[in-house]
């Protein structure tokens, strides 16, 4: 009953929406809207009410990442059908490699808060509350495990073309962050379980820098945020567009094995095909020429030598000569 009374709520808009009109439309009495109220506002819905008037929802409560917001108007078929919401946890990922098994493919596990986010190579991941999002989307796609890793271009493919549809020019460096203005505005961190010929499930974490101002010392010159570069976008707004556009091209590779799309993509979105950048492994450190991205979804680069070799995702990373990218 909840969830159609916020959806009410959400379909008014900015205007009010009298008791009497709630109580009607769903069949119940006027009091026990005011319960369901009281219900919601303890979940965090600034609503307010005003006499002979009724409710609205105040601009803050709808960008809560909730399944109620979320749901509202997203058009996919199982990414985000069913989203666990919390408002702290340590991470979403964690959580959900715990009920990856018994919960559906698409589920999305979000948080307003992680206290433990992580990145990759076990690199610290600031998760503050309400100012960004944290979530993972739990898959369980029927291919063999060698084709798992394409499924880290095609988030990075998927919220590069979300933000850009929302008006957002952002690039993707190779092959898991998300740039804004040679900064880190998110990150992507893909987790598997599986055996030799199947997989048991994916979890892809996401995390997107949104409202954050003030970075760490350790990570300012490198991180940015959305807010931070002039774009005061909602949080459910760009939740709902990378469901939208992960689901069309997670099925088509799933279904079909098609990546062309994706990666045109990751091509006409690369902040580093074209550039010399470093690559880092470990202790290593080896200066290259980023040339393309092949059908595998690997690095094409040139060395000094002129030597031509593929790079695979694995556990080394790309700096750029002069700064992140």
């Amino acid at each position: 009953m909840r969830e159609k009374i916020i959806k009410d709520i959400l379909n008014s808009k900015d205007d009010f929406i009298s008791e009497q009109e709630l109580a009607k439309k769903l069949g119940i009495s006027r009091s026990s809207i005011w319960k369901h109220m009281n219900a919601l506002k303890e979940e965090g819905y600034n609503i307010e009410f005003v006499n002979r008037k009724g409710y609205k929802l105040i601009e803050d409560s709808k960008d809560l990442l909730t399944y109620q917001s979320i749901s509202h108007r997203l058009e996919t078929k199982v990414m985000g059908r069913k989203i666990v919401h919390f408002e702290t946890i340590d991470s979403t990922n964690d959580y959900a490699k715990k009920v990856a098994l018994q919960e559906l493919e698409g589920t999305v596990i979000i948080s307003e808060e992680q206290t433990k986010g992580k990145g990759r190579i076990g690199r610290q991941w600031y998760s503050k509350s309400k100012e960004g999002i944290w979530m993972s989307i739990i898959l369980k796609p029927k291919i063999v495990p060698q084709k798992a890793p394409f499924i880290t271009l095609i988030a990075g493919a998927s919220i590069a073309k979300a933000l850009n549809n929302l008006g957002i020019e952002t690039t993707i460096k190779w092959p898991n962050d998300i740039i804004i203005n040679n900064k880190k505005i998110a990150g992507i961190l893909t987790e598997l379980s599986a055996e030799i010929e199947r997989i048991n499930y994916i979890i892809l974490g996401i995390g997107i820098n949104v409202k954050t101002m003030e970075f760490s010392q350790e990570i300012s010159e490198i991180a940015t945020s959305l807010y931070k570069e002039g774009h005061k976008i909602s949080r459910v707004d760009i939740v709902r567009n990378i469901l939208e556009e992960f689901e069309k091209l997670y099925i088509k590779y799933i279904n079909e094995d098609s990546k062309e799309e994706i990666l045109n993509i990751c091509r006409n979105y690369s902040a580093i095909i074209g550039k010399d950048v470093y690559l880092i492994k470990g202790e290593e450190k080896e200066l290259i020429r980023c040339l393309d991205i092949n059908q595998e979804g690997n690095l094409v680069v040139q060395t000094k030598d002129s030597i031509i070799k593929e790079i695979i995702s694995g556990e080394v990373s790309i700096r750029g000569v002069k700064g992140y990218v």
